[in-house]
């Protein structure tokens, strides 16, 4: 495994690769760390592929610049855009997870020569229409929790995850694992409760994240904190007018979907269903892998179903 530091201006960004040929990128999500790909960079670099995997800024050993405005998508976009010129010169394939998934979104069209196929994992792409997500949630849930409108407060849920970091992150992965009942991430909460609250800190923790696995991300937040990561929900407010050339913008690249059955992402619109037409955005569509009884860390928690969908998606491309 080689590890790299690439610079997209004042950014540096921890980079780690393994193998030669056409370049794969993979964007983790929240929280998370570019080690949450480990079951998929030896893999496809078996196969013939260069894997890159990035700590995205605010995370890991890569920049963690304080303000809300570093960590638009455009400028998220920009620095996967810079590993992709940096290590190929022929576009790059992107994998996106949770966060991860709209930032390799949006890398494919903002940055549309730097990258020729994207798949998105646990969040499906959906054109931009204009309205923040955040104020999407607060009429959405207007008298109850929802984790995206309690961390827009600065500070507040920083200093709750960070009195027990271990036990905070084993809730937060538990939560929205697929080994926890239905929708426990998404259960009914007073509004004015803890992100943690109510949360379960299982024990032994699900065997797809070993003790090991979890003590590199407690180590890396531990380390550089959980400001940057909270500012990506942040910046929601600032993309409508930053990406108001791209609304309603469909992907044009080959593009595939894949995601949990039991993932909690999929009903964060009550009542509705977010898996229900993954192609809608997309103008060249492969197909959607939705694997049963997964969660929302469905290349942790099922990484040989995730590998195989990712397989087949690459095997459809020139």
């Amino acid at each position: 495994m080689k590890r790299q530091r690439i610079l997209n201006g004042d950014m540096e960004l921890n980079v780690i690769s393994s193998g030669t040929g056409p370049l794969i990128v993979c964007v983790h999500g929240w929280p998370e760390l570019a080690y949450s790909w480990r079951h998929q960079i030896d893999y496809f670099a078996d196969r013939g592929y260069q894997v890159a995997a990035l700590d995205v800024r605010g995370y890991g050993d890569s920049s963690k610049p304080d303000g809300i405005s570093a960590y638009t998508l455009r400028n998220l976009a920009g620095d996967v855009a810079a590993v992709a010129r940096v290590m190929s010169d022929e576009p790059a394939i992107v994998f996106g997870h949770d966060w991860g998934a709209p930032i390799a979104y949006h890398a494919a069209l903002l940055h549309p020569e730097s990258f020729c196929a994207v798949a998105g994992l646990s969040v499906p792409y959906m054109p931009g229409s204009g309205m923040s997500s955040v104020d999407l949630w607060k009429s959405l849930y207007p008298d109850r929790f929802f984790y995206q409108l309690y961390v827009q407060a600065e500070g507040v849920v920083e200093a709750e995850v960070s009195q027990d970091i271990p036990a905070a992150l084993r809730k937060i992965y538990f939560a929205l694992s697929g080994d926890a009942p239905a929708d426990e991430w998404l259960k009914p909460k007073a509004a004015d409760a803890g992100l943690l609250d109510e949360l379960e800190d299982p024990d032994p923790f699900p065997a797809w994240m070993t003790s090991d696995d979890l003590e590199v991300y407690v180590d890396a937040f531990t380390r550089g904190g959980f400001h940057g990561p909270f500012n990506r929900y942040r910046a929601q407010t600032l993309d409508v007018n930053d990406l108001a050339d791209y609304q309603s913008q469909q992907l044009r690249q080959p593009a595939c979907f894949i995601g949990g059955s039991k993932d909690a992402v999929r009903h964060f619109v009550p009542g509705g269903d977010l898996y229900a037409d993954p192609a809608a955005g997309c103008a060249d569509f492969r197909g959607a892998t939705i694997i049963p009884g997964i969660g929302h860390w469905v290349q942790q928690e099922a990484p040989v179903q995730t590998n195989q969908a990712l397989e087949g998606f690459l095997t459809q491309l020139p």
